[in-house]
């Protein structure tokens, strides 16, 4: 079973994530702030990690960043999430290293066809 850590800080976001992938045979670990999401993908080791930009305290950038100067973490593939429509902020996503980039609000449908091409792989 493939292991999904979905980050934050919106509770309904998490709900939804986590149904859907549930429901679709993926185990769901959860974050709502960026200090837990580095934690949790040291101690859970995540297939992936879908990732919010705009959270309280941390980015998701600087959460990301962490992740990839961590060596337990640095290779964990990281789909972003966002409100943020901001060509910008997609740029500066997969310039990083991003395998993808959502704009919220998605299709809870959508969402799980990119979780499984970038698990198989695909981008």
């Amino acid at each position: 079973m493939k292991k999904v850590l979905a980050v934050d800080d919106k509770p309904n976001i998490i709900m939804l994530i986590k149904s859907k992938l549930k429901a679709n045979g993926f185990e769901v670990v959860t974050a709502y702030n960026g200090a837990s999401a580095l934690e949790l993908a040291a101690s859970e080791k995540p297939d992936l990690i879908l990732l919010d930009i705009m959270m309280p305290t941390m980015d998701g950038f600087e959460v990301f960043q962490k992740l990839k100067d961590g060596q337990a973490t640095a290779n964990i593939p990281v789909i972003f999430l966002t409100a943020s429509g901001q060509r910008s902020d997609e740029s500066k996503a997969m310039e990083m290293g991003a395998k993808h980039f959502l704009t919220k609000p998605f299709s809870p449908n959508h969402l799980l066809d990119i979780v499984n091409k970038v698990l198989a792989g695909g981008e």
